[in-house]
């Protein structure tokens, strides 16, 4: 699902499932993983930038292959899977830029947050619509306050809105709005200003700036995990897959 590119001090990271909106199968975290780890160990690569495939950056999680999970410890491992994969990309000791187009959703919107830098350009949408189906954002919990203020990140968890580029601009999410389709011209223009400053200096200001949140990641993991076993989440999955308004039981 990620297609992985150096091009002289930038490795660029492509999710590249374009035919399904670049929704997330559980094999993209261990690829997202595997391919920042190839850019840790390169000590050419000064900066990594985020982009999708084809009309969009990410739908988030394939819903569809929540019904594949087996049992408790299967939805914990998948939870865990999918959590210490976003941390990674914040543990990377090199920034992260994602370039986002289109739509960011769930699991796209909360890539972004885990990002040092977001630009978007003025096609992106982002939202977090994960409690349609049952369950909450876990990145967007951990670490959504270093970018929202608690009542932006209710807003959004709670009711699902789509914020625009602008929008999510002001909210915190997104450094720089560009005209459509100049998004991944101006990450390569931030990263070229990256790979000119001390990399020491840039890793340890981001380990720094990054050390708050992630006492909520086991909380958040047995939150999903339990959640994922319930009848609201089994009956969010069917009605999307059925194309229908879901009828939540509550339980």
């Amino acid at each position: 699902m990620v297609l992985y590119e150096v091009r002289g001090p930038v490795a660029w990271l492509t999710i590249d499932r374009p035919e399904k909106l670049n929704a997330m199968t559980r094999a993209f975290f261990s690829e997202l993983v595997e391919h920042l780890a190839a850019a840790e160990d390169d000590a050419a690569v000064r900066a990594v930038i985020v982009h999708g495939a084809g009309t969009c950056f990410s739908v988030g999680g394939d819903i569809a292959g929540f019904g594949e999970l087996r049992g408790a410890a299967d939805r914990r491992a998948y939870v865990q899977e999918a959590l210490r994969s976003f941390r990674a990309v914040e543990e990377l000791s090199k920034p992260t830029i994602a370039a986002v187009h289109g739509h960011a959703l769930g699991g796209g919107c909360e890539l972004t947050m885990v990002c040092d830098l977001v630009v978007a350009d003025e096609t992106a949408r982002f939202a977090t619509p994960e409690a349609s189906v049952g369950l909450f954002p876990g990145p967007g919990v951990v670490r959504g306050r270093a970018n929202l203020t608690l009542h932006g990140l209710k807003y959004m968890i709670f009711t699902g809105a789509v914020l625009d580029a602008e929008q999510a601009r002001q909210a915190g999410l997104v450094n720089e709005v560009v005209p459509e389709g100049r998004h991944l011209e101006k990450a390569e223009e931030w990263a070229g200003l990256i790979a000119e400053r001390s990399p020491l200096a840039l890793a340890t200001a981001k380990a720094l700036l990054n050390n708050e949140g992630w006492e909520r990641y086991p909380h958040a993991v047995d939150a999903i995990a339990m959640l994922q076993g319930s009848e609201d989440v089994a009956e969010g999955i069917a009605a999307f897959v059925e194309r229908r308004p879901p009828v939540f039981p509550g339980r």
